[in-house]
């Protein structure tokens, strides 16, 4: 699988764990979400991962020889450009009661015992999936009303310096601001109300 950046229609899953089997398995079993699947053998590659592109969840082995998934996982929550980025824990203890508390204590979302529904991984993931596309979309539409925001900040300023440096006699040029100001106003009540 492909580690290049991809733009944000696509969400790209992040799988890590150290046995190739379990790599092949997680494959097989999100391949039908059609989203870039990435894989890292070890704590260390999943952090080079993280650094080379975004990720909307994070699937991460507990045992692992090295920097293990509880290691992994802080060091992900560190970094403010991943911090918020899901992670499910993957393990083949179910006994240990201690692995579920330290997981969650590190940042885990959630917490899964091998061997898995691979329909409960996939709907879990899934969810993870459209939170990420419903954070992208988000961040679009408050990008766009920063855009208008600082359009009319700076309109009103020049109306401002207008007025300041001329007589009323220039009305006509600041009715032509106003007007601008007002259909600013109007497109981003409409792209609220969407």
């Amino acid at each position: 699988m492909s580690a290049e950046p991809r733009s944000d229609h696509h969400a790209s899953i992040l799988l890590v764990d150290d046995m190739e089997d379990n790599l092949m398995a997680l494959e097989a079993i999100l391949t039908s979400l059609n989203e870039p699947l990435v894989r890292a053998r070890s704590g260390e590659e999943a952090m080079k991962a993280i650094l080379r592109q975004r990720f909307a969840v994070i699937l991460l082995d507990v045992r692992m020889p090295g920097m293990d998934g509880f290691e992994t996982a802080s060091n992900i929550k560190r970094l403010d450009q991943t911090k918020d980025v899901p992670i499910i824990f993957l393990t083949g203890t179910d006994h240990d009661a201690g692995y579920a508390f330290r997981g969650y204590a590190t940042g885990a979302a959630d917490f899964l015992t091998k061997p898995f529904d691979p329909w409960v991984l996939r709907a879990k993931v899934s969810v993870f999936l459209e939170l990420h596309r419903k954070t992208r979309q988000l961040e679009r539409v408050l990008a766009r009303e920063q855009l208008q925001f600082d359009e009319l900040a700076a309109r009103l300023s020049a109306i401002e310096a207008h007025m300041a440096a001329s007589s009323l006699n220039d009305v006509l040029e600041l009715r032509h601001h106003v007007k601008h100001m007002e259909e600013l106003v109007r497109e981003m009540r409409h792209g609220r109300s969407r």
